[in-house]
C-alpha cells in the first residue's frame, strides 16, 4: 500500500471526524463562543502539515484544528480546550479560537483576521537568528490578504529573505464575501510578485498536490534561500460559522464543491491505485472514530477552571 496516501487519508478523516463531533459538543452548549468548522479544508491542513517537522512553527486562524491535529496535538487536549477544561492546551482559556501548543510548533490560532502573519515572520526571524534551520508557516484565508499586517509581513519576508511559507486558503468566502468583490486578482497568489516572492498554485481539495507543493517550498525555506506564498484554493462545505444562514451562496454552488470533497476524491484515488480497499478503509474510520469519541468522552470528564487560576497564565 501507498503509506503516504494513506497517512494523508488517515488525517484528513480525523480532521473531518473530530469537527463533526465538535459541532455536536456545541449543540449541546458545551463550547462558548462562535464555532468555524474546517471541514472541506482538511487537505491543506494534511499536505502543508505533512511536509514538517515537529519543531517546525505554524500559525492559523481561528478556523485552524485541522492544522492543529495534522501539526500533531492531541485529540484529547483539543476537545478539553473547547470545552474549556484544565486539561486544554490553554488550560480552558483559549477555547476553539485561541488555541497554542509551543511543544508542537503551533504558536497560536488568532481571532484577528491575518494576525498570525507577521507572528510567522517573527519565528522565521527567530530561527534564522539561532541559527537553526526551522521554518515557519502561515496559514490565512482570503479575507487576510487585504490586511496592512500582511502586506508589512510579506515585505519584511522578503527582504530578509526569511525562512517561512505563506499558506493563503481561499475558501472563496470572507465570512459572507465572494473574495473577488474585494480584490481585482483573478488568484490572489498574484500578489507575491510585488514583494518579488514566489507564487504558487495548488489545488486545495488535493492532499498529495499540497504536499508536493508545500515540500517544495519548505525544502528551499531550508535551503536559505528565502519565502513562498502558496495559494490552495478549496471550500468550505459548512458556513462561516455554526448557525451561519449561508444566504450568500448557493446551494447549486455548494453541491458542485461537495463533488470536489477532498476526502472522497483521495478515497476514488486510493481505490483505483489499488493503495487500499473498502475494507481496510472501513477500518480506518472505525478505528480513529473510536479513538475520537473516547477522547471527547474523557475531555468531558475534565474541570473547568476554578476563579483562582484566572490570573495564572497571563502574560
Amino acid at each position: 500500500m501507498d503509506d503516504k496516501l494513506q497517512r494523508f487519508y488517515r488525517g484528513m478523516y480525523t480532521i473531518r471526524r473530530f469537527e463533526e463531533m465538535a459541532i455536536e459538543l456545541y449543540k449541546e452548549g458545551l463550547i462558548g463562543g462562535s464555532y468555524h468548522s474546517c471541514i472541506g479544508q482538511e487537505a491543506v491542513a494534511v499536505g502543508v502539515c505533512s511536509a514538517l517537522r515537529t519543531d517546525d512553527y505554524i500559525t492559523t486562524t481561528y478556523r485552524g484544528r485541522g492544522q492543529h491535529l495534522a501539526k500533531g496535538a492531541e485529540p484529547y487536549k483539543l476537545f478539553a480546550e473547547l470545552l474549556g477544561r484544565v486539561d486544554g492546551y490553554c488550560r480552558g482559556k483559549g477555547g476553539p479560537m485561541h488555541i497554542t501548543d509551543v511543544q508542537t510548533g503551533i504558536l497560536g490560532a488568532n481571532g484577528i483576521v491575518g494576525a498570525g502573519v507577521p507572528i510567522s515572520v517573527g519565528a522565521a526571524l527567530s530561527a534564522r537568528m539561532s541559527g537553526s534551520d526551522r521554518v515557519s508557516v502561515a496559514f490565512f484565508g482570503d479575507g487576510a490578504i487585504n490586511q496592512g499586517a500582511v502586506s508589512e509581513a510579506l515585505n519584511l519576508a522578503a527582504v530578509w529573505s526569511l525562512p517561512v511559507i505563506f499558506v493563503c486558503e481561499n475558501n472563496l468566502y470572507a465570512e459572507m464575501t465572494p473574495f473577488h468583490r474585494s480584490v481585482k486578482n483573478k488568484d490572489l497568489v498574484e500578489r507575491a510578485a510585488g514583494f518579488c516572492i514566489p507564487g504558487v498554485m495548488a489545488d486545495g481539495n488535493d492532499a498529495e498536490a499540497v504536499f508536493e507543493t508545500a515540500l517544495a517550498a519548505v525544502e528551499r525555506a531550508r535551503r536559505g534561500e528565502g519565502p513562498t506564498m502558496i495559494e490552495a484554493k478549496t471550500y468550505r462545505l459548512q458556513g462561516h460559522m455554526f448557525g451561519d444562514t449561508e444566504t450568500y451562496r448557493s446551494k447549486d454552488e455548494v453541491a458542485e464543491w461537495r463533488g470536489k470533497d477532498p476526502l472522497e476524491r483521495l478515497k476514488w484515488k486510493m481505490l483505483e491505485q489499488g493503495s487500499a480497499t473498502e475494507a481496510s478503509l472501513a477500518e480506518w474510520e472505525r478505528e480513529l472514530s473510536a479513538m475520537l469519541e473516547q477522547a471527547a468522552a474523557s475531555a468531558r470528564l475534565s474541570h473547568e477552571p476554578g476563579p483562582e487560576a484566572i490570573g495564572t497564565d497571563v502574560y
